[in-house]
């Protein structure tokens, strides 16, 4: 989860490496933006600020916009189906509440999409913003965009399966702005009586 404290020797017990070889990963992970490296702090999960969430979104927008559209004149019935067995798995990770499995299966699914297209820089390109999205979704989102993500994927797939690219393209703008938009970036103020006290039955 994000804010996690990833400590070097404990990550080079699980992993059965060195500690130098986790430090140059963890370095790696800084400059892809999923670690924060802090002097006397060490190394944690990244936590992105509400304004970079803003900005990820506002350029998958823009890749994704073009990517649909273009996906939709050329995906054949075997990319179809591959589609469809991936959201097999996105419902049932839903159904079982499976908060990691499924944050990372929502988001896979829209690197599948890049991938059919055989442009690796734009794969490459998505991958990683995908990768900061899903740091972003398990801070702001809830179980109810969830699921109302995976019916959007189920509708936009219908959609390409039709080669209809206007409306492959008008639901994946949707489907972003929804994913957005159902983040909770406002700050969560606690009620401490309401947390501490048990509820009526």
């Amino acid at each position: 989860m994000p804010g996690t404290k990833l400590a070097e020797q404990k990550l080079a017990d699980i992993f059965k490496v060195s500690r130098t070889i986790v430090r140059q990963a963890l370095n790696r992970l800084s400059r892809d933006k999923l670690v924060t490296l802090e002097p006397a702090r060490g190394a944690h999960v990244a936590e992105p600020s509400v304004e970079e969430a803003r900005q990820v979104f506002e350029v998958r927008h823009m890749l994704e916009s073009a990517l649909v559209r273009r996906l939709a004149a050329r995906i054949t019935p075997e990319q179809v189906a591959q589609l469809r067995a991936h959201l097999m798995e996105e419902q049932a990770a839903i159904r079982r509440v499976d908060v990691p499995g499924r944050t990372r299966l929502l988001a896979d699914f829209h690197a599948l999409l890049a991938g059919m297209l055989g442009n690796h820089t734009l794969a490459e390109l998505l991958s990683d913003l995908l990768s900061r999205c899903s740091l972003i979704a398990l801070m702001y989102q809830s179980a109810h965009s969830a699921e109302h993500s995976f019916e959007e994927h189920v509708a936009l797939v219908d959609a390409l399966e039709r080669r209809d690219a206007r409306s492959a393209q008008r639901l994946i703008e949707a489907h972003l702005l929804n994913v957005e938009s159902n983040l909770q970036l406002e700050p969560r103020v606690l009620d401490l009586e309401a947390t501490l006290l048990p509820k009526d039955t």
